[in-house]
């Protein structure tokens, strides 16, 4: 159905990226890939530590050499952090596989992160406040992903892995057909260069 083509889940921290990524990339025989896991692998830091010692700026450079080496493989279903989405020059590679939001509602990310505490970004003292500017920042751009699943606080882990896997099936199709069509179309109408110097 895929064709070897990378799945990026992306959307804010506690979502659920790893914990629906994993089954999905077992049903579709892929590898699963957790960019944060990568980089505290190959640094030898936490994320946290990273972001203590180095700062922001230097975890958003690892963040992108990381997506740059996964997305030159295929067949692997990767996990982002929540703001990989804000550096430009990650699109260019979450362009090239299906980009999948899992968007969960504040109230639910609060719940499930307010005893967490490593997570550079999370300010406890005023945790809603914090994921609603987090968000307000990011959604215009997680809202360019080409599925959206929408999580309700109900949902089990399999509902929702049961969902994004009919999405992607829709998705496949869709533009299964686009390519039908368009292939249609230009057999029927060859394409021909324009020559300016004849009216």
């Amino acid at each position: 159905m895929l064709n070897g083509v990378n799945l990026y889940l992306i959307g804010m921290m506690g979502v659920g990226k790893t914990t629906i990524g994993q089954p999905l990339a077992r049903h579709f025989g892929y590898q699963f890939v957790d960019t944060d896991h990568f980089i505290e692998r190959a640094t030898g830091q936490s994320i946290s530590t990273i972001f203590a010692q180095s700062g922001e700026a230097i975890f958003r450079q690892l963040e992108t050499a990381t997506l740059a080496e996964v997305s030159a493989r295929t067949c692997k279903v990767i996990a982002t952090g929540g703001g990989i989405v804000l550096k430009r020059e990650n699109w260019s590679f979450l362009r090239h596989g299906v980009i999948i939001w899992l968007d969960v509602p504040v109230e639910v990310l609060q719940n499930r992160l307010r005893h967490d505490a490593n997570r550079p970004l999370l300010h406890h003292d005023d945790l809603r406040e914090n994921l609603i500017e987090l968000l307000n920042e990011r959604q215009a751009l997680y809202a360019q992903a080409d599925i959206r699943i929408r999580v309700a606080q109900t949902d089990t882990a399999e509902q929702v892995v049961q969902r994004t896997i009919a999405a992607i099936a829709d998705a496949c199709e869709q533009k299964r057909q686009l390519d039908q069509h368009l292939e249609r179309l230009n057999a029927e109408v060859p394409f021909q260069l324009h020559d300016p110097n004849k009216n």
